[in-house]
């Protein structure tokens, strides 16, 4: 079996738990509309904006792909039927931005990366909009690709196989790690990478491993990862 010459990673629920980073940015976010567009939330919630976009995202395609027009579109229509200038749009949607990359990585994150930064190649493939600028940590990584960006997502091979051209490597040659069963383990084993999952306990219960999924290596955190490599 060829070495690995490099990891990608998965990023939300991976790198830092997300969920805790959308809800309290689906706050502020509200919180912004009531002071400055107090006729929006006299028609939409949270709640309700969050049915609006699992049925836009049920129906078309390019919402799966970029979420940021996802959240663009239920914020317009708001704006539109509560007659107001749409061009407010755009500084709410900053708001959530800015709060949406305030995450905290989990404790073993940076220490792994700095660890992992000179013996092999790294780089990160998401489905999601997260800006590792605006984090501070995209200097870790030679490449990082996003589902809205070169149009697919995972599991589709062919994010995954951006991610390895980006990085000038055969699929082969690179591990994936993220914890998603079939989208992460299984969608980068169809694409001829090796898989590795990832069980946070952080995060509570381990989803179910499907029976037909059968990952590389299976870690709790990535200070295992690092062992694994260093043991290879």
């Amino acid at each position: 079996m060829s070495p690995i010459k490099a990891v990608l990673f998965d990023l939300d629920d991976t790198l830092w738990p997300i969920v805790p980073v959308i809800q309290r940015a689906e706050i502020l976010l509200y919180d912004w509309l009531k002071m400055h567009a107090p006729a929006v939330t006299e028609r939409v919630t949270i709640e309700s904006m969050r049915e609006r976009r699992q049925q836009l995202m049920a129906t078309d395609p390019v919402y799966q792909l970029d979420l940021r027009i996802l959240r663009h579109t239920v914020l317009t229509e708001a704006f539109l039927d509560a007659g107001l200038d749409v061009r407010l749009v755009e500084q709410a949607m900053a708001v959530f931005s800015k709060a949406r990359n305030e995450v905290t990585p989990f404790e073993d994150v940076l220490p792994t990366l700095e660890r992992l930064q000179g013996r092999v190649i790294l780089g990160s493939v998401s489905n999601g909009v997260a800006d590792l600028d605006a984090i501070g940590i995209a200097h870790y990584f030679r490449a990082s690709v996003a589902a809205y960006r070169v149009g697919c997502a995972k599991p589709d091979a062919a994010i995954f196989h951006a991610a390895c051209d980006a990085l000038g490597i055969a699929p082969q040659d690179a591990l994936y790690i993220g914890d998603d069963p079939l989208l992460d383990v299984e969608g980068a084993q169809k694409a001829g990478l090796r898989a590795a999952w990832i069980t946070r306990t952080e995060l509570g219960p381990a989803r179910r491993l499907p029976d037909h999924v059968q990952p590389d290596a299976i870690f709790n955190n990535l200070y295992e990862l690092d062992r694994w490599l260093a043991g290879r």
